[in-house]
Order: C-alpha cells, then structure tokens, then sequence
C-alpha cells in the first residue's frame, strides 16, 4: 500500500461557518504567510518520515482550501523536498483560459522536480464555476478538450494547430517539455457515472472523498465496470481512498485532539455549500427523522461520531488506526490511502504531532502488509 499526503491548506481563523462568497476580510495576509510557512514545515515532514507523495489541489474564493494555484506550491515543493512524489490532484483544466500555459507549468514542474510530479485532473465543485463566471454546463465538455490539448503538447514533438470548440491555436509547441515519459501519469478523481466513465475510458486512476465505506465501495465497483466494459482491469493501485486520520496516544486522546478540528472542518469550511446553493437557486434537502447514513445529511451537518462510524474518518491510537485503515482498503480493493493528517483548524503543533506519530507507528506497518 502506498500512503498520500493530502493537504488543502484551510484557513483556520474562522469565527463563523463559511456562506459562499465569503468577504475576504476575513482574511488576515500576516496570518497567511504563517499559514503556508506552517504548511510547507509540514510537507518537508512527510518527506523525512517516508510518505509516498504530498498532494495538493486548486480552489476559488474560499477558506476551504488557500491554493487558488497549486502549481505555486508545487513550484515551492519542487525545491524544499528531493524525492516525494508532488500530487497536483489537482489543476482544473476547465478553469483555465489556455491550458497550453497548464501544459507549460506543468511540465516546468516535472523537470524541476526530478519527474516527481502526478497529474491530477479534476471537474471541479460548483463554486469554482461560480468564482470565474463560466456556465457549469460546460464544465466536463472543457474539461475533456483541455485534458486532451495538454496530452498532445505534452507528447507531440513538432508544432501542431488545434481547432476545439473551447480553444483554438494556430501553433502549439510547448518548451520546456516533462522529463517523465511520455508525460506525467494522470489521476482523476470522481463520484459521478459521467467522471468515472471519463476515468475509466481513458484508464487513469480515480479516488473517492469525504464517502461513507458503503459508498466508496459503489464508486469503487461502477468505476471497474466500466473500465471492464473498455477492455481493462483496473488494480489496487488505480483506487484512491481519501481520509482524515489522526494519531494519538490512546483513543480517548486522539478523539480530544482531533474532535474540534473535525467539527471545524464539516461545519465551518464545508459549510459554504449553503451559499453557493442559495446562488444556484437550490434549497438544502430536508434533515430526516432518523440519520442511518452520511449520505443522509449534507457535508457540513457531519460530526465525528458519523464519521467514525460511517468511515470517514480514522481517528485512534495506533493499533486502531492500522486495523481500520487495513480494513477499509482490503474491503474496498483500495492500494493508495491519501490521508488528510492536518485539517480544519488543526494547529501546527498538533499536525506535525500526528504527521510524527502516524510515520513512525503506523505507516511501518502498513508497509509489512
């Protein structure tokens, strides 16, 4: 098993739960620079303690994620660290105006890291459409053309034209080019019938986040039917679990330290789905009687019992760590854990604590199997 980094860089000053668009007041640029220095002392961690890759990913207008460009931070990365592996999961090809400049970042990155860089390609939630003012509709249909204009610079050696329906160049050739060959391996992550069909049919990995073990194990096998259906079998190594996780010393210690960063992270970041839902005209689905499931309530109603019931998060002593995390990826075919070590308003003291204790007391373990 392979074991991810997954850091969203959360703003952790939030008085009030998120309501998209939120004023950026809130936002302090002196907090912020302790922010990423805090972030990046964490990333070098994952590193010495023999993580697989650190992950980042692209989000808009919003304290749920501080990387509006993650290729700055994986620029950042490429030269604080030698031989983790740097997991864009990742740029949203959709939001960019020419994904011939994505090529070229992208590209730049590999080299600089020594050809460390994952490609992630993802759709995007709603918000990020709503920051740049394109049409969600076209979300997928640009995201495709993008996906396959950046393969092609990435891969083509002499200059070639591209007539799309979204972009259009009369020359394309990228310099520099990837060092990995014939181009970085891409992931993409979905949920949908629509994105695992695009998964699936171009036989790249995908990963499922913030899903309950019963829906993960959907995800799981619709994205293997129809990887069948185009003629492949996806293995382990093509199912990404994401999870948060936290270490303690005991059980009761861990829920302690870790509770009240959870709960900031559902019910204060997750929250600004409830403005963006009110900016398309969508109303909240009525709270049932009787909660049996997560999918019953949405993301920012979750609390930390549900999610350690339901799986979604892994929070204990090390023992209980290594049985659930072994039990949900044995159960799931699951080869790459992409755990969230540091979230919500989780302080630095504390993150590099459980980084620490996970690379040192369970992730031996889960690598004798």
């Amino acid at each position: 098993m392979q074991v991810y980094a997954f850091d969203l860089m959360p703003w952790p000053h939030l008085a009030e739960p998120s309501y998209y668009p939120d004023s950026n007041r809130l936002y302090d640029p002196a907090l912020g620079r302790q922010v990423y220095d805090e972030h990046f002392r964490q990333m070098e961690l994952y590193e010495e303690l023999g993580y697989d890759a650190i992950c980042i990913n692209e989000h808009h207008a919003k304290p749920y994620g501080l990387m509006p460009s993650p290729n700055l931070v994986a620029a950042v990365l490429t030269q604080r660290t030698k031989k983790i592996k740097i997991g864009i999961f990742g740029n949203l090809p959709a939001l960019h105006a020419h994904p011939v400049r994505l090529a070229e970042e992208v590209a730049m990155l590999d080299v600089m890291s020594g050809g460390r860089v994952i490609s992630g390609f993802v759709r995007g939630v709603p918000q990020e459409f709503l920051a740049y003012s394109l049409p969600l509709a076209d979300a997928r249909p640009r995201m495709t053309e993008a996906w396959d204009l950046v393969v092609k610079a990435w891969t083509e050696r002499e200059p070639f034209a591209w007539r799309g329906k979204y972009f259009s160049y009369e020359r394309v050739s990228i310099w520099p080019r990837p060092l990995q060959q014939p181009h970085p391996p891409i992931l993409l992550p979905a949920d949908s019938d629509e994105g695992l069909e695009i998964a699936a049919s171009r036989r790249v990995p995908t990963g499922s986040a913030y899903r309950s073990v019963g829906r993960v194990r959907a995800v799981f096998d619709r994205y293997r039917e129809l990887a069948r259906k185009h003629g492949w079998t996806p293995g382990p190594e093509h199912c990404h679990l994401v999870r948060h996780v936290y270490v303690g010393e005991t059980n009761a210690r861990a829920r302690e330290e870790a509770e009240p960063h959870l709960d900031y992270f559902w019910q204060k970041l997750l929250s600004y789905h409830r403005g963006s839902m009110a900016l398309m005209g969508q109303s909240p689905p009525a709270r049932p009687a009787r909660v049996e499931r997560a999918e019953d309530l949405p993301l920012y109603e979750f609390d930390f019992d549900l999610c350690q019931k339901e799986g979604l998060s892994i929070v204990g002593d090390p023992d209980y760590v290594v049985r659930e995390i072994q039990a949900q990826t044995r159960a799931l075919g699951v080869g790459v854990l992409v755990g969230l070590f540091q979230f919500g308003s989780m302080p630095h003291a504390l993150a590099a604590k459980n980084i620490r204790l996970f690379g040192e007391k369970v992730l031996p373990v889960l690598r004798r199997g």
